[in-house]
């Protein structure tokens, strides 16, 4: 049973690592799964298939939404950024990405065993390599993640049901608000 200074321990963790915007959600029922999702990362997404923690490595939509029926605690983190070069997204992601990395493990070695990250962004992890096609070749396997996307939430209901802004961006250099999630049980 949970009590207010477990979660006061590890809510100080997201403040130690500079995590200050987020909001505590039960992911039984409040993450949307949806068929759509699965299917705009098949057909119009450039990472299908060239990723290793994107679709077609991911589980699939029936799997991930049994995957989030195992948990009711969850925390959404909130990011915005505004890029007067697009280009610096990439960077952006992987610097707040392996801070989430080091979050969820300080979160996992409190004793929350189950506890599972789904990045903000595209994984971004080996920096300027190229990131392999296929999981089991994936060059930092402890460290990648996949974003939401990539386990099929329906993001944008999700984030609204949550009470935060989002939005289509018709462009990089607007501000975007990012979200990644930390499954915590």
């Amino acid at each position: 049973m949970e009590t207010a200074k477990d979660r006061k321990k590890i809510e100080d963790l997201f403040s130690k690592h500079g995590f200050d915007d987020f909001k505590w959600f039960n992911p039984k029922q409040q993450i949307v799964i949806s068929h759509w999702v699965r299917m705009k990362c098949i057909f119009g997404c450039p990472g299908y298939g060239q990723n290793a923690t994107c679709p077609p490595n991911t589980p699939s939509v029936s799997d991930c939404e049994k995957f989030f029926q195992e948990y009711t605690k969850g925390v959404i983190f909130h990011f915005e950024k505004e890029l007067e070069n697009p280009e610096d997204r990439h960077a952006w992601s992987r610097e707040v990405n392996l801070k989430l990395v080091e979050l969820e493990r300080d979160v996992f070695l409190a004793g929350n065993v189950k506890v599972f990250l789904l990045f903000m962004d595209s994984c971004e992890i080996c920096k300027n390599e190229k990131c392999v096609k296929v999981r089991e070749e994936c060059k930092h396997p402890k460290l990648a993640r996949p974003t939401p996307e990539g386990m099929a939430i329906d993001v944008y209901t999700t984030v609204r049901k949550l009470g935060y802004p989002i939005e289509v961006l018709k462009d990089y250099t607007d501000i975007m608000n990012r979200y990644a999630f930390l499954l915590v049980e």
